[in-house]
């Protein structure tokens, strides 16, 4: 496996002197402008799809197959990577449209591709089994290191897709940048949100129950803090308040002040997990406030609005689901496979939000007005992703799912989580799926490692070799 790695490692060398030896002209931007008033050429078309389809297609993809040790981990994370470095070429070999050398997106190519480059050196580190001497004392920081920085590149490579196309438009300068913070922050974890949901819906009960926790205590104590923070930053403390700020500050504290009492709701008279309407009401009522934010521009109040709308109609569903499609228990059979359309109705509009509030800034709805295109086909394109996205996210836990070996059933159903949370036992656990063990190098065909125990945190490998066969 070393052998095959060699290519790859060379294919990455020639990418990294470009991090610091190509400087993007910007003899035709204007002053006070982020970019300049020409074109996008081709070049730079190619670079944003490459890279899309790189970062945010192949990656994830290679993830999945890692975790189930399929023997197409490896040539698919290998042409994902070569994907990234054809890309990352194009970004600085394009002409037409130009952009200031101090664009967030220029500045954070660099420590991802890095962050990548030691990825595979860790991958090939790790592949190579050295465990004697020195090497047996740090190989389990190399393989802690490779799991962590695994985990991080899809967060880090959302991030930079959403740098990129603020960049290449030239939004979110000056006096837009709070708006454009916030936006893009409360879009993007609406979509987590919704990530993290279908993740417990399909493959995380078991984790759950093992918890001892209901559901609505892990939410409501992330509502609770999050409305901690929005309390003390929506306003900037010694100016003047204005509408905004009331409206961002109350929200944050009827956020903390609902989390609280969704957490102490999650326990039952005798301290057993049981479930409750709070973050279904907290985001009903979040939807109903953002709704009625002052905008400007027709477009904008009319983006805003069917926000608001998805939004509510995500808390109303999933307070109907709670109480009464499963009628406070985890789930609607003792397997776990099994799962009510219903369900999916509030986890796919959290994905939807996620999006119209992040194409609902001043300057977004700004360049759309001036495009022609009215409200409606914008709001259209906005669900159109949402689907996308979801789409993605259920094909990626499906892959899992048949490729996966079955968890052998727990003691789950003995009475110690109560009335509201028997009968229903997964057939996957959570902790299967979750980033840990993500292309895993070391645990190939059922053998243990000399000096790894059961609980140590699996490595992501992006060029690891995966056992040859996969269980179903």
């Amino acid at each position: 496996m070393a052998s095959s790695s060699l290519p790859l490692f060379l294919l990455v060398l020639p990418a990294i002197p470009m991090a610091s030896a190509h400087d993007h002209s910007s003899t035709h931007i204007e002053d006070g402008e982020a970019i300049s008033v020409d074109p996008i050429d081709a070049t730079l078309w190619v670079h944003i799809f490459v890279q899309m389809f790189a970062w945010g297609v192949i990656f994830p993809l290679g993830m999945v197959l890692g975790i189930v040790k399929s023997r197409w981990h490896v040539p698919v994370q290998v042409a994902g990577t070569a994907l990234a470095i054809l890309g990352y070429a194009l970004g600085h070999m394009h002409g037409g449209r130009e952009f200031r050398h101090n664009n967030v997106h220029s500045k954070f190519a660099s420590p991802i591709s890095l962050l990548l480059f030691a990825q595979i050196l860790m991958g090939i580190y790790l592949k190579l089994h050295l465990e004697k001497g020195i090497n047996g004392k740090i190989r389990r920081f190399v393989k802690m290191g490779h799991g962590i920085v695994g985990k991080a590149l899809p967060v880090l490579a959302w991030t930079q897709m959403l740098f990129g196309g603020i960049t290449v438009l030239g939004f979110c300068q000056g006096d837009h940048l709070g708006q454009c913070l916030a936006h893009f922050i409360m879009g993007s974890a609406f979509i987590a949100y919704g990530i993290l949901l279908t993740l417990l819906l399909l493959v995380g009960q078991l984790w759950l129950r093992r918890t001892g926790r209901s559901q609505e205590f892990f939410d409501s104590a992330i509502i609770a803090a999050w409305g901690m923070v929005n309390t003390f930053t929506e306003h900037r403390w010694g100016t003047a308040w204005v509408k905004n700020d009331w409206q961002h500050t109350t929200m944050g504290i009827v956020w903390w002040a609902a989390g609280l009492t969704g957490v102490w709701l999650s326990k039952d008279r005798d301290g057993r997990p049981q479930r409750n309407f709070i973050p279904g009401f907290v985001i009903l009522i979040t939807g109903w406030a953002m709704s009625a934010h002052p905008q400007e521009l027709m477009i904008s109040a009319e983006t805003h609005k069917m926000f608001g709308y998805t939004l509510m109609a995500a808390g109303l569903t999933r307070m109907i689901e709670v109480s009464f499609v499963l009628r406070d228990r985890p789930g609607v059979s003792e397997d776990g496979r099994q799962t009510s359309s219903f369900q999916y109705v509030p986890v796919f509009l959290l994905y939807a939000s996620g999006f119209l509030f992040m194409g609902a800034t001043e300057e977004q709805m700004a360049f759309v007005a001036s495009s022609g295109m009215d409200h409606v086909a914008y709001i259209l394109i906005l669900y159109s992703l949402a689907f996308l996205l979801f789409l993605f996210v259920n094909a990626l836990i499906s892959v899992y799912d048949r490729n996966a070996p079955d968890a052998p059933p727990k003691d789950v159903a003995n009475g110690r989580l109560g009335p509201h949370m028997n009968g229903n036992v997964p057939v996957r656990d959570a902790q299967e799926f979750e980033l840990e063990g993500l292309m895993s190098e070391d645990e190939e065909d059922g053998v243990r490692r000399p000096g790894e125990d059961d609980d140590g945190l699996n490595s992501l490998s992006t060029v690891g070799k995966n056992s040859e066969g996969i269980a179903h």
